[in-house]
């Protein structure tokens, strides 16, 4: 078995698109900024994360309602130099919740929303990458 993409179900996908592509610099795969479906991957590293249209979705499922409450996703991306990350960010438009701050003695954290309220938590860890 292999993990092919975690996939987070959106109502506004070109505000979704914007983030990950243009503020989070992750790279689109096929460039369906209006969806129904886009994949992006980041600079180093098989994991991707995919969005699709919540609407879309609901018709094949027939159980997903329309309107989402509360946190329903935690997206982790690891990089290199935290507080340079956060600074580009921000700088694209993003909003820190928390951080950048240590988490534990292994790793700091900075987190942010994307436009659908799902979590973003940005990672630096303190140990070498192996």
């Amino acid at each position: 078995m292999e993990l092919a993409q975690v996939r987070l179900l959106v109502t506004d996908f070109a505000a979704c698109y914007r983030f990950y592509a243009d503020v989070l610099g992750l790279e689109p795969q096929s460039g369906a900024e209006r969806g129904p479906y886009e994949k992006f991957s980041p600079a180093t590293g098989p994991a991707g994360i995919a969005l699709q249209d919540r609407a879309m979705m609901a018709q094949v499922l027939g159980e997903l309602g329309e309107t989402v409450t509360g946190h329903r996703s935690l997206v982790v991306l690891r990089v290199d130099d935290l507080d340079a990350y956060c600074a580009d960010v921000t700088a694209r438009g993003a909003t820190l919740l928390r951080g950048p701050a240590p988490m534990t003695d292994r790793m700091r954290v900075a987190h942010l929303k994307d436009p659908e309220g799902n979590v973003v938590e940005l990672q630096e860890w303190l140990l070498p990458r192996t």
